[in-house]
């Protein structure tokens, strides 16, 4: 009998990988979404009625927002659209990448035979770094795709409070009043923009993946293969410095 190979217990690894995606994406969302208030807040500052007034700090912002009446339904305002779209991305963006790959790979070295271990086990290993990039592009471009209509509704519910004039109540009232007012237009509202950031993610990805290629190599005797939790943190910030920061 044939025994799993990679310790997934026979799972895919498109499915691992969107099943851990979804569940980084919505632990993420949860921890930091009242700084994320506080982003949106401070980004469209000038679009005030009062040009004029001193910029709201990060400070000032987290007390504004403690001292209303409800104060944790306000540090949470939009929580449902910024946990869906997170959990989405994360979820949509591993998903595509790794069936991407799996493509590029059949493409490069098809399997001889649907009984052959070698050939049913190929692993990521022969990818290029332009690979793993073109990976990562179409997994972006696809994810933003998809996620863009939930971040419109996102920012526009974290911009304002709930009690003020013309701010949706919750997400699904935004949903109706944005089609209704805008059509399908309406929901791919910076979607232009969006995809012009997709190329940081394949960056970051096509730097990252050769990396953790050459440290698997190099310790899979020692470790099986597995990369520690310092080894991840090192060369993840290694690819995200070179992408850009």
């Amino acid at each position: 009998m044939t025994k799993p190979q990679d310790g997934r217990g026979g799972l895919s690894p498109a499915l691992v990988e969107t099943v851990a995606g979804l569940s980084a994406g919505a632990l993420a969302t949860l921890i930091v979404h009242p700084l994320d208030i506080v982003k949106t807040r401070m980004q469209i500052h000038r679009s005030s009625h009062n040009p004029n007034s001193p910029p709201p700090t990060t400070v000032s912002l987290i007390r504004s927002l403690s001292s209303n009446p409800r104060p944790i339904a306000s540090l949470y305002r939009g929580l449902t659209p910024n946990l869906i779209g997170n959990a989405t991305s994360w979820a949509s963006f591993f998903f595509f990448k790794n069936t991407v790959e799996r493509g590029i790979l059949y493409l490069k070295a098809p399997p001889l035979s649907s009984q052959n271990d070698t050939a049913a086990n190929t692993t990521t290993a022969s990818l290029s770094p332009p690979d793993f990039f073109l990976a990562s592009l179409a997994a972006g471009a696809l994810t933003q795709i998809i996620t863009n209509p939930i971040w419109v509704l996102k920012t526009r519910m974290v911009s304002s409070d709930a009690g003020t004039k013309g701010a949706y109540p919750h997400m699904w009232a935004g949903a109706v009043h944005l089609f209704t007012t805008e059509g399908i237009k309406g929901f791919y509202r910076g979607l232009g923009v969006g995809m012009l950031a997709v190329s940081h993610g394949a960056v970051q990805f096509a730097v990252y993946d050769p990396l953790k290629k050459m440290y698997s190599a190099r310790h899979r005797e020692k470790q099986a293969g597995e990369m520690s939790n310092e080894a991840t943190v090192v060369l993840s910030t290694v690819a995200k410095l070179v992408a850009g920061g």
